[in-house]
């Protein structure tokens, strides 16, 4: 009796005879992820051989463009729309607040802004102060703290690294009241550090996030070559100046973005250790001062004042987008 040739699903896709083996369909599926793998496509949810399909290429391209479609009005709409109310009148803001200009642009409000009653220079020049200064010290910290625990390793530094990482599992509003009082009656100066920028400066670069991140780009380093620059002669001074910092530029610009950014939204710690006194314009930050002048300025200038305020984070970004996107700037850092 002659058994019936089945005809399975792979036979019909490669065009076989329904008496053929289907080793053939096994053999041609390898081949076709071993072509994908070496194009640098590694198989995901939906590999590449069925995103070449319409019936999965079509559907998935759909979903991709309208989740692209969402998350630009979630994300740029709102900045567009204070942009634009940045230089419309107040009134027409507040009657037709999705109107583009229905009567016209205006500088007034920018104007505004400057004027003697928001006087927002003085508040922004504060707080570029605030920002740069924490900057130099997030750097110089974690920089110097994660070259130390990864590059020099001392006999205790896995206990260290230990207690570094501890740290953050401790919520910060934990370290509020510690934090504050060591400013109130610092051990070495004595005098208060209220109402000085050291009072954001110092504190931020006791940042265990910082450090740990450092500390594992440097592990990612080829030791060789620090073993090749301590055999010509270099110090660890030398070492940390000349080798490691200019292999560090990727991760040097995400802490930067961090830094910046985090010092310049940050309200409460600023609120608590800049009360300014009798003149708040001499030393508070944007983020402290905008809501305290929102109750006294008009809708139109207050939506400048926040337009100008937000320009520096969006600088940031744009400048160190490729280094923040690349997985943190992890890649790439070291070649050959």
């Amino acid at each position: 009796m002659t058994a019936t040739p089945i005809v399975s699903p792979e036979n019909v896709v490669l065009g076989q005879e329904p008496g053929r083996s289907v080793r053939g369909a096994a053999s041609l599926r390898r081949r076709m992820a071993r072509r994908d793998k070496e194009s640098g496509l590694d198989r995901g949810i939906v590999s590449a051989t069925e995103w070449r399909t319409p019936r999965v290429r079509f559907p998935l391209a759909t979903v991709q463009l309208i989740l692209l479609i969402l998350l630009v009005i979630c994300g740029l709409l709102p900045i567009l729309w204070l942009m634009k109310s940045a230089f419309t009148p107040t009134q027409d803001t507040l009657t037709q607040p999705l109107a583009i200009f229905p009567h016209g642009a205006t500088l007034s409000n920018i104007t505004a802004a400057f004027g003697i009653n928001i006087k927002i220079q003085s508040y922004f020049l504060n707080t570029i102060w605030v920002a740069a200064g924490a900057w130099v010290v997030q750097i110089v910290v974690a920089t110097t703290g994660g070259y130390a625990l990864s590059i020099l390793r001392p006999k205790y530094g896995k206990i260290v690294s230990g207690l570094v990482i501890a740290t953050l599992f401790l919520p910060a509003i934990v370290l509020l009241i510690p934090l504050y009082l060591t400013i109130l009656h610092p051990l070495v100066i004595g005098s208060s550090l209220l109402n000085t920028f050291w009072a954001v400066w110092l504190p931020s670069g006791a940042s265990a996030f910082n450090v740990v991140l450092v500390m594992r780009f440097f592990d990612s380093l080829p030791r060789e070559i620090f073993e090749a620059a301590e055999t010509d002669g270099a110090g660890p001074f030398r070492l940390f100046w000349s080798i490691v910092l200019p292999m560090s530029k990727p991760v040097i610009g995400v802490v930067t973005v961090f830094a910046i950014i985090n010092t310049w939204k940050d309200f409460l710690w600023p609120n608590l250790v800049l009360p300014g006194g009798t003149d708040p314009s001499s030393i508070q930050p944007l983020s402290v001062r905008l809501p305290a002048i929102q109750g006294t300025t008009e809708f139109g200038p207050f939506l400048a004042s926040l337009a100008i305020a937000t320009l520096i984070p969006i600088i940031m970004f744009l400048v160190f987008q490729r280094t923040f996107l690349n997985g943190g700037g992890f890649g790439g850092a070291v070649k050959g």
